[in-house]
C-alpha cells in the first residue's frame, strides 16, 4: 500500500530533525516504566504479601499485552494516521500509569499493567514506522541509533529512581514518574509528528487476530502457571497442544486470507527472516535478565533496593556508548560477522552472572554489567535495523508490525522462561532462603546463556553483503531464500 502523508514522503529537514526526538521520548517512557518496576519487585512483594517470583505476572502481563495487541498497530496507523494513533497511545499510557500507582492489590495492578501494555503496543511500532517512512535506508541505521540513545536514559535512571523511591517512599510512587514525561511527549507529538497513512486501508483480519492473539496469550500463560502452580501433566499437555493448534490455524489462515493480520510472505526475505526469527531466539535468553538480576542483587546478595538499582546502571551506560560506534562497527564488519560473534559474547556474559556470590567484588559486577550492556546494545541495533534492509516501502507497515510483535513475544517468553527455570531449580524451598535463591539464579543464568549462544547459529545463514543497503548505504536487491 502506498502511504500518504501531510509532509513530503521522504521527510523534509524539519521532520527529520524533530521526529527522532518525538519517538525517543515515547521509548523513554516505556523503558523507564519497564526498568523502574523491576527494582521495586521485592518491596512490592513484601507490601502485597506475595512472593517475589509470583510478581512476574505484573511484569509479564505488560509484555504479553504488548505482543497480543501490536499486530493491529500497523492497521490502525494505516487507517487513522500515525499522528492520531501515537497521540492516543501516549495519552492512555500516561493514564494507565496513574492507575498502576493507585492499585491496592495484585489483580488491580495486573489489570492496569495490561492497559498500559495495550497503549504501549501502539507506541513502539507506530513510532518505528514513522522513522522508516521518513528516512531513506541509507540513513535508517543512524536515525534508529539516534532514537535509541535518548531512550536508553530510561534504563539508566529507572533502576536508580526505583531503588530510591522504594527506599524512601511507598512503591506506588514509581508509576507517577511517567506523568510529566507523558505530558511533554504529547506536546512534542502535536508539533512534530508526521501523519502517515495508507491511501486504501485493508480490512482488519478479525479471525487472524483471534487465532494469533489467543494462541500467544495461552502459551505465555502456560509458562507463567508452570512456574507458580501445580498443573497435572494431562491438563498441561492439552493446553499446550491447544496453543500450538491456534497458532498453526493462524498460519493456515494467513496463507489463504486476502488481507492477513500478519503477512507471513515477508519471511521469504532472508534478511527480514533471519533478523526476526534469530532475534526471537536471542531475546529468549535476554528476556529474563531484567527480572532476575534485581533478585540476584537484593535477595541473593542481600543489597538494598537503591544499591541494586545502581548495579543496573552500568549496562545502560555501556549501551549508550555502543550506540555511538555501532554504525561504524556494522559498516566495517557487516551484519553477518557482527551478529555471529556478538551473540556468542552475550551468551558468555549472561553465563558469567552465575559466578557472582556475596564475596564477589563490586567492581567485577560493575565491569560485567558494562560488558553485557555493550554487547546487548550492538545486538539490538543490528537486528532491528537489518530487518528493513530489503523490505519494499509499501511493506514497511506490515514489516514493522511483525518485527515488533515477535520482539515483544520473545521478551515475554524469555521473562516467563527465566522465572520458570529459577523456580524449577529452587524447588519447594522458601524464597527467603538466600543460599537456595542464589543457586537457582545461577542455574537460570547458565541455561539462558547456553540458549543465547545456540541462537548464534541462525545468523550463519546470512550472506556477507546482506544488509549493506542499511549499514553502508549501498543499493541492494531484495534477496529471498
Amino acid at each position: 500500500m502506498t502511504p500518504t502523508t501531510t509532509e513530503p514522503q521522504g521527510g523534509d529537514a524539519n521532520v527529520k530533525r524533530y521526529l527522532p526526538w518525538v519517538v525517543a521520548i515515547a521509548l523513554f517512557m516505556e523503558q523507564l516504566d519497564s526498568t523502574i518496576i523491576n527494582t521495586a519487585v521485592p518491596a512490592m512483594a513484601a507490601s502485597l504479601h506475595v512472593t517475589p517470583l509470583s510478581l512476574k505476572a505484573v511484569v509479564s502481563s505488560y509484555i504479553l499485552s504488548l505482543a497480543v495487541c501490536i499486530p493491529i498497530s500497523g492497521w490502525m496507523a494505516d487507517r487513522f494516521g500515525t499522528r492520531r494513533v501515537f497521540s492516543i497511545a501516549v495519552t492512555l499510557f500516561t493514564l494507565s500509569s496513574i492507575l498502576c500507582g493507585l492499585s491496592v492489590n495484585v489483580p488491580m495492578l495486573v489489570a492496569a499493567r495490561i492497559l498500559q501494555g495495550i497503549s504501549a503496543a501502539m507506541m513502539l511500532p507506530v513510532g518505528r514506522l514513522a522513522i522508516i517512512r521518513t528516512f531513506p535506508k541509507s540513513e535508517l541505521l543512524t536515525a534508529m541509533n539516534f532514537v535509541i540513545i535518548p531512550a536508553l536514559i530510561g534504563p539508566l535512571l529507572g533502576p536508580t529512581i526505583g531503588g530510591l523511591i522504594v527506599h524512601w517512599l511507598p512503591w506506588q510512587a514509581i508509576f507517577f514518574v511517567n506523568v510529566p514525561v507523558g505530558l511533554g511527549a504529547l506536546w512534542m507529538i502535536r508539533r512534530h509528528m508526521p501523519d502517515y497513512r495508507a491511501e486504501a486501508t485493508r480490512p482488519l483480519d478479525v479471525i487472524g487476530l483471534v487465532l494469533f492473539g489467543s494462541g500467544v496469550a495461552l502459551l505465555s500463560w502456560l509458562l507463567e502457571i508452570f512456574g507458580e502452580h501445580y498443573l497435572d501433566a494431562t491438563s498441561a499437555s492439552i493446553l499446550f497442544a491447544l496453543s500450538l493448534a491456534l497458532l498453526a490455524a493462524y498460519v493456515l489462515h494467513a496463507r489463504t486470507a486476502l488481507h492477513p493480520l500478519l503477512q507471513l510472505a515477508l519471511f521469504r526475505v532472508r534478511t527480514f527472516r533471519v533478523s526476526v526469527v534469530g532475534g526471537f531466539i536471542t531475546r529468549l535468553g535476554l528476556g529474563g535478565m531484567p527480572f532476575l538480576l534485581p533478585l540476584l542483587y537484593q535477595i541473593g546478595l542481600g543489597l538494598p533496593a537503591w544499591q541494586s538499582g545502581m548495579l543496573m546502571m552500568p549496562a545502560a551506560v555501556a549501551a549508550m556508548g555502543m550506540k555511538l560506534i555501532a554504525v561504524r562497527v556494522l559498516r566495517r564488519f557487516g551484519y553477518r560477522s557482527v551478529l555471529i560473534v556478538n551473540t556468542v559474547m552475550i551468551g558468555l556474559t549472561i553465563s558469567l552472572f552465575s559466578q557472582i556470590t556475596p564475596n564477589t567484588p563490586i567492581l567485577l559486577i560493575v565491569l560485567l554489567g558494562l560488558t553485557q550492556g555493550f554487547f546487548n546494545s550492538l545486538q539490538f541495533s543490528s537486528m532491528n535495523s537489518m530487518a528493513y534492509a530489503d523490505i519494499k516501502g509499501e511493506d514497511s507497515s506490515m514489516a514493522s508490525t511483525i518485527a515488533s510483535s515477535m520482539q515483544q513475544m520473545s521478551m515475554s517468553f524469555g521473562l516467563a522462561f527465566g522465572s520458570l527455570i529459577a523456580g524449577w531449580f529452587l524447588g519447594g524451598l522458601p524464597q527467603s532462603n538466600h543460599v537456595a535463591v542464589m543457586g537457582a539464579l545461577h542455574h537460570a543464568f547458565l541455561t539462558l546463556g547456553a540458549i543465547t549462544i545456540l541462537s548464534s547459529l541462525s545468523f550463519w545463514t546470512l550472506r556477507p553483503h546482506d544488509g549493506d543497503s542499511v549499514s553502508r548505504g549501498q543499493v541492494a536487491t531484495r534477496q529471498s531464500a
